[in-house]
């Protein structure tokens, strides 16, 4: 009797039924995502006279340049350059927080779970509320609100809890015989966690960063109140849908759109390049932790 054929994948593992069932799955989740989504980036080519449905009149690249042109409605230069600034900010800042205190969560200390469960409370809270605490905390002081003061501090509590949350990810698989086996070497701490855990920690760090400038890029609710006179691109696009009748609207969208695909390749791809060259890169057996090293670093994990 003949053997049925199986299908195997690049792993050389069998695809059995249930990985085409996930797979189309996947597809028809794709499509849902991105497939209303297509008809936005189709109408923005649309030629001077366009309108903003089917069919297109024309195609051109007219709309795009309206954005930045004479014709163009709002400040979507202005806005774009105060969200890239803030994202960047808040990028930094939520990578140095997390990392500092996923460092200070590896050991326990009087308070820290409360201080954990505190930390990532706001995201259940609803975004527009943790801005209006955060605008009305302003105004009491006296302070103006401003997109680098007030709306800083309120997207940090959106994107601290998820640096927070990764950083404990990667740091729960620390081994950190490592950083015994430095300070056998006679390595100081800085010297330890700049050549030791920074590398190690890289791609966490990477996929920090990603969520802070993401995040903070399209963040609306928590900035709404707190922003101050001035727009942040998102609140420049919610204006525009009150009075752009045209596809400038849409070629902002695109804009928008293929900026954060550049995020996200940028990062994906930093990934990809750090997971290469360490594939590559031989250990020597010397540099390796012995057994001691490691059941030291045990004991004192």
């Amino acid at each position: 009797m003949g053997q049925p054929a199986v299908v195997h994948g690049k792993q050389g593992g069998p695809r059995t039924l249930s990985f085409y069932v996930l797979a189309g799955f996947f597809a028809l989740f794709v499509a849902f995502l991105y497939g209303p989504m297509s008809a936005r980036y189709i109408l923005s080519f649309q030629g001077p006279t366009g309108g903003l449905t089917f069919p297109m009149r024309g195609a051109s690249l007219h709309w795009f340049v309206a954005l930045f042109g004479q014709e163009r409605t709002g400040d979507f230069a202005g806005a774009f350059t105060r969200s890239m600034t803030l994202a960047i900010i808040v990028l930094t800042l939520t990578v140095c927080m997390s990392v500092l205190a996923g460092l200070a969560f590896r050991r326990r200390f009087p308070g820290s779970t409360f201080v954990f469960y505190l930390a990532v409370a706001s995201l259940i809270m609803p975004g527009i509320l943790v801005g209006l605490g955060v605008g009305l905390t302003f105004q009491l002081f006296g302070i103006p609100t401003s997109w680098w003061t007030s709306a800083l501090g309120a997207q940090l509590t959106w994107t601290l809890p998820f640096g927070l949350l990764i950083m404990f990810a990667v740091l729960s698989r620390f081994n950190r015989a490592y950083e015994e086996a430095g300070r056998d070497l006679g390595a100081s701490n800085w010297k330890i966690f700049w050549m030791v855990v920074v590398p190690i920690l890289l791609p966490g760090v990477i996929g920090v960063a990603l969520f802070g400038f993401t995040l903070s890029y399209d963040e609306f609710p928590r900035t709404l109140p707190t922003a101050g006179a001035q727009n942040t691109l998102p609140m420049e696009i919610w204006g525009m849908t009150t009075n752009v009748t045209s596809p400038a609207l849409y070629a902002l969208g695109t804009v928008t759109t293929l900026v954060s695909f550049v995020a996200i390749t940028l990062a994906l791809g930093s990934i990809a390049i750090i997971q290469r060259r360490r594939a590559r890169r031989p250990v020597a057996p010397e540099a390796q932790p012995s057994r001691s090293e490691m059941s030291t670093g045990a004991q004192s994990a």
